[in-house]
């Protein structure tokens, strides 16, 4: 049997290529949550469409850690604002003005607090893939954090990753093993707004660089 003969083989037409076209256009990094409560069983579906994502030497390292302590979180908080405090400092002038302005996390209102770690040197895919490009490793688990994201819009909740934070210091807050590296903190919830563009785009900080611009041929 060929696997156009496989009865089981899904059938993508026009109208799912545009849907999913439209979820691409709509995926945006959520700051602004309702505090609606995310039900559990959608995050458990969730993180398994999640682990459908490809990975590395089928390693599977993606480990996600849900943080739920109100004092863990906490420190998560404090940690963003000291880091943030920090990247205020490195700017000047408008940019520093600018920056000011912009809401860069939903750590206080997401009703979801979700840590995508990486195990670094997993036993599973026994090295395949991996020894000449180690960073395959977190790549693989950004592959994870993205299909999240994707199959979250497609259930109307946001995400925001929070990338202004220690991740040593995020590590030891959540008591994670030592070879676990921190690739992605997560907000989740369902958004208090929703647009099509990017939030940065919309304050003016940054545009959209043309396609073209990012293709090269050799």
């Amino acid at each position: 049997m060929t696997m156009s003969d496989d009865p089981t083989k899904p059938v993508f037409d026009a109208a799912f290529r545009d849907k999913l076209a439209e979820l691409f256009a709509w995926r945006r990094d959520v700051r602004r949550f309702r505090p609606d409560p995310v039900d559990p069983a959608l995050l458990d579906d969730l993180l398994r469409q999640a682990s459908l994502a490809p990975s590395v030497g089928f390693s599977q390292p993606w480990r996600f850690v849900l943080v739920e302590d109100p004092d863990r979180r906490e420190a998560i908080c404090q940690n963003f604002e000291t880091e943030n405090a920090r990247a205020l400092a490195a700017y000047s002038g408008k940019r520093a003005e600018q920056y000011a302005r912009l809401k860069l996390s939903g750590l206080r209102e997401a009703p979801v607090h979700l840590a995508a770690f990486a195990e670094m040197d997993p036993e599973r895919g026994h090295g395949v893939g991996r020894r000449t490009m180690p960073e395959t490793v977190p790549y693989s688990v950004v592959t994870a954090v993205y299909t999240f994201w994707l199959a979250a819009r497609a259930a109307e909740l946001g995400v925001g990753w929070v990338s202004i934070l220690d991740p040593d210091a995020a590590a030891r807050t959540l008591a994670v093993p030592e070879d676990w590296r921190l690739v992605a903190y997560l907000c989740v919830g369902y958004p208090a707004e929703t647009h099509s563009d990017p939030e940065l785009e919309r304050y003016g900080w940054e545009s959209r660089v043309a396609v073209e611009d990012c293709i090269y041929r050799r």
